[in-house]
Formats: C-alpha cells, sequence, structure tokens
C-alpha cells in the first residue's frame, strides 16, 4: 500500500483520493448550487413512474434521491466508498453500490434512464463512460447529463482562473486528464454524445446562482471543495496565494447584494439523448 503522502500517479488516482476526502465540504458549498439542476435534468430526460434509472457519479445521491420521489426504480453508482456511504446515509430507502462508470456494473439494457450530473468531467476517458451509458440502456432509453458552462459564463471558475493567470502558475503537476471544460462547449459535447451511439441530441442552457455570504467565504469554499481547481490553487507559493486570493475577493466583489452577500452566475448544460435504432443525428442547441 502507498503511503498517504505519495502524489497520485494516475488522473483516476487523483480525482478518487479527492472525493473520499471532500464529502461534507461539497455538500456545505456545492450542494445548493448543483440541486438546481437536479429537476430540469429529471424533467430533460423525463423520468417518470416505474422507469429503472442509472444515476452515474452520484456523489451523496440528490439526483437519485429527486428521481426516486417521482417513482422510479433508482440506482446509484460512485466510485467513492465516503460518497456511497453518505448517498446511504441521507437516502435509505434507495440502492446505491459504489463502481467504475467506465466499466459499468451491469448487464447490457439494464435501463430505461442514465443519467450523469456534473461527473463526467472527473472521468479519466469521457468517451467510454458515454459508451457504457449507451450499452446499459435499453432501445428506446434515454440520457442525460449536466455540465458546467465555460469560464466566460461561469462566473465562479472564470474569476479563479483569471486571478491564477495574473498571479501565479497554472501548472498544478497533475496526472494528466481530459480538459476541464471539454464538454464545457456545446458542439463538442453533443458531438461526444453522439459518437457514443445516441441519436436526437439536445442541449439547453440552465441558468444557475451560487451564493455565498461574503468574499472570503467563496474563496474558502472553492479552495476546499473542488477537485482540480482546489489542487491548482494549493500548487501556488505563499505569496502567489495571497495575491489570487485578493484578486479573487475583488472581482467576486462586484457580485455582492445587499447586505455584502455574493451571488455569482455559474450556467450549467443540460444535454439530453436518445438510444435508438436509427442513425445518430444532428446535435440541437437551444
Amino acid at each position: 500500500m502507498k503511503p498517504a503522502d505519495t502524489a497520485p500517479t494516475t488522473f483516476r488516482e487523483f480525482e478518487h483520493r479527492a472525493w473520499q476526502s471532500v464529502v461534507k465540504l461539497y455538500e456545505d458549498y456545492f450542494g445548493a448550487l448543483t440541486a438546481q439542476c437536479i429537476e430540469p435534468l429529471l424533467d430533460a430526460v423525463a423520468v417518470k413512474a416505474g422507469d429503472a434509472v442509472l444515476d452515474i457519479a452520484t456523489g451523496p445521491g440528490y439526483i437519485a434521491a429527486a428521481a426516486a420521489k417521482r417513482g422510479a426504480k433508482v440506482t446509484g453508482l460512485d466510485f467513492s466508498s465516503a460518497m456511497i456511504a453518505e448517498a446511504y446515509a441521507l437516502h435509505p430507502g434507495i440502492t446505491f453500490r459504489e463502481g467504475d462508470a467506465g466499466n459499468l456494473p451491469f448487464p447490457d439494457a439494464s435501463f430505461d434512464v442514465v443519467v450523469i450530473g456534473f461527473g463526467i468531467l472527473h472521468f479519466p476517458d469521457p468517451d467510454r463512460a458515454l459508451r457504457e451509458a449507451f450499452r446499459v440502456l435499453r432501445s428506446g432509453g434515454r440520457f442525460g447529463l449536466s455540465v458546467w458552462t465555460g469560464p466566460d459564463k461561469a462566473a465562479g471558475f472564470g474569476i479563479v482562473m483569471r486571478a491564477v493567470e495574473k498571479h501565479g502558475s497554472t501548472d498544478a503537476k497533475l496526472p494528466p486528464g481530459p480538459p476541464f471544460f471539454r464538454f464545457s462547449n456545446v458542439e463538442e459535447c453533443g458531438h461526444a454524445i453522439a459518437a457514443a451511439g445516441f441519436s436526437e441530441v439536445t442541449i439547453t442552457e440552465n441558468p444557475q446562482t451560487w451564493r455565498f455570504p461574503s468574499a472570503a467565504a467563496f474563496f474558502d469554499g472553492i479552495s476546499a471543495s473542488t477537485v482540480r481547481t482546489a489542487a491548482l490553487l494549493h500548487a501556488q507559493t505563499p505569496a502567489n496565494l495571497a495575491k489570487i486570493r485578493a484578486e479573487v475577493e475583488r472581482e467576486t466583489l462586484l457580485y455582492s447584494r445587499a447586505g455584502g452577500k455574493i451571488e455569482l452566475p455559474m450556467p450549467a448544460l443540460v444535454a439530453r439523448a436518445n438510444k435508438t435504432l436509427t442513425e445518430p443525428g444532428a446535435v440541437r442547441a437551444v
């Protein structure tokens, strides 16, 4: 067994180690934000009573629980045992299991609906994960995913990236992984989904707002509860990190509201597609 302080050597190991340790922090800082996309995602794939639903990268099980409230028969899957334990604690009536998105532990044609809520950017091989989602769907099944828009629209990410580029280093010496904002591009997102075999791909933008009591709270939150962004910040020298923090807090204050509270626009893309016997169709952005 490797010592706990040994640096991860693969992107999967890097992601897995992080998600094992940020369960409560993720709930505290990201839970209210990502929850804003749950119903739009489930609406996009028309989850209804009796549907067999697979929620990949379920995390604390928020999407799984919302699908279960609609009467669906839900299975939540995550590669983090810590996340699965939390999901069971929060939603004891739902089935959760540990597993890999790139090698789903289910037979072909097992589900009516497969969803991935903000998980695609954390997979070492997202294209393989999409093919696996296609495999386990029944003919006529529906697929959906949510993903952040790019830093030009998702203000929280944009603020941090600009500050790091200005005052620090963008090289966090992480194991190589897929581009963070690959699926934030509508054309690329749709192309990847269609390439996995899906048809009738539709992508819409869902407006969302990330709220914090102060600019300092935003920096603390994004430093503690993210994975790649947190690693990028932790890789900075103390002097540069202080400059980055000051820059981030200055920019964040541009989004202050009454009482100094912060409201950052953090829109997401919601993609949906079908598994049909027809040829993959054109991508439609709405």
